[in-house]
């Protein structure tokens, strides 16, 4: 019997995975918090104009909730070749597989992109309001900035995933952008 491959989205991947999971499963992975600690050069900013696009950042005694994919068998191999593309075009985020428990009381272990704190692109740390500057006035190649937190933060409400940080910096951004 082939093993279910699972992928953890905590960010983009809640609204978009790019594929079509046989389950989806409110999840949470401990020792790591959901933080836009990664500057985008490509997807939602540029080199010259960097964004701020969301990672998992390690925290010893945090937890991020997101959502659990699983891959249909015959999917595998496609879902983590467009994932390694999506996910990776920067050597900013690294694959992990971690221990993720489900909210129905499994735990899996899922294919994770978390940040690598020693690459040039991470920026953890930086203040909220510095933050939603960069992320109200910066774009790349899938678009605003603002549109990848807007829909992150309303997809978190709509699951029921409390997040006062994204909130607070969909409240600050839609401000700013008036």
């Amino acid at each position: 019997m082939t093993e279910t491959l699972w992928i953890f989205g905590y960010g983009s991947l809640i609204w978009n995975p790019g594929f079509t999971p046989t389950e989806t499963v409110l999840a949470r992975a401990q020792g790591w918090h959901r933080s836009f600690c990664m500057r985008s050069i490509h997807h939602r900013g540029t080199v010259a104009s960097p964004g701020l696009v969301l990672a998992l950042d390690a925290a010893t005694a945090a937890s991020c909730a997101g959502v659990a994919f699983a891959v249909a068998p015959e999917d595998t191999a496609q879902v983590m070749a467009d994932l390694r593309a999506r996910e990776l075009v920067s050597a900013a985020y690294l694959e992990r597989t971690l221990p993720v428990d489900l909210v129905d009381g499994r735990q899996v272990a899922a294919v994770t992109y978390v940040i690598d704190p020693g690459h040039d692109q991470y920026c953890g740390g930086l203040p909220p309001e510095a933050q939603a500057q960069i992320i109200a006035g910066a774009a790349g190649g899938r678009g605003p900035n603002r549109d990848y937190l807007w829909a992150t933060a309303q997809h978190l409400r709509d699951l029921g995933i409390a997040d006062p940080d994204l909130d607070w910096l969909d409240a600050r951004v839609r401000a700013l952008v008036g």
